[in-house]
């Protein structure tokens, strides 16, 4: 699917009548939410200048642009690791093409329209992906290594939340920095997507 096309947000009204949601639907919705969340936090980055996005304002990764950097790359590192799963996801083999990323907190893009562009492409793939996501695959263990190549082998389904939680965690801050900026990127909690 091309960057400029996607599906419509799913909310929770969107889905079977029923009292509880399972995980894989609950994935899907994490991820209609990051792309929700990101659309908004670059509507409002796309409005600064150059300057306003690089200045260093004593975050994590320094400024709004390393920030926004860093969620694009800890996703990348993520994915990459989710498509070694034995499910064999064919939405994550466009990764394939995209090179892991040396240091979470390299500025991979320097221009804040090609990382937006990047940002709508990955995210319309965690879209696609997650509605891949069978619930027989969330209880296998993903054995993978960190980036400073400690091996690791845990519960998929635990990994898939805390790539959507650590997505909320640095979205949280890029607010702040935008919010400190003096804009104002609007609802940003998830009630907004249940009904």
């Amino acid at each position: 699917m091309t960057a400029g096309r996607s599906r419509p947000i799913m909310t929770l009204s969107r889905l079977p009548e029923k009292t509880q949601v399972n995980r894989t639907e609950h994935i899907a919705l994490m991820a209609n939410y990051n792309q929700w969340m990101n659309r908004k936090l670059y509507d409002a980055a796309l409005t600064l200048t150059a300057a306003e996005l690089a200045r260093d304002r004593r975050a994590f990764f320094g400024s709004i642009l390393g920030t926004l950097n860093h969620l694009a790359l800890g996703d990348t590192v993520w994915l990459k690791r989710f498509a070694q799963h034995p499910a064999g996801y064919a939405a994550l083999a466009p990764l394939n093409a995209v090179s892991a990323p040396a240091d979470l907190k390299q500025l991979a893009f320097a221009d804040i329209r090609e990382l937006a562009a990047h940002r709508s492409w990955l995210d319309q793939l965690i879209v696609d992906w997650s509605h891949t996501v069978q619930e027989i695959d969330l209880d296998h263990r993903l054995h993978y290594s960190n980036m400073r190549g400690v091996s690791a082998d845990k519960n998929f389904f635990s990994l898939l939340v805390h790539f959507f939680n650590h997505q909320t965690h640095h979205r949280g801050q890029a607010t702040t920095l935008l919010t400190q900026a003096g804009l104002d990127v609007g609802t940003t909690d998830l009630l907004a997507l249940i009904d």
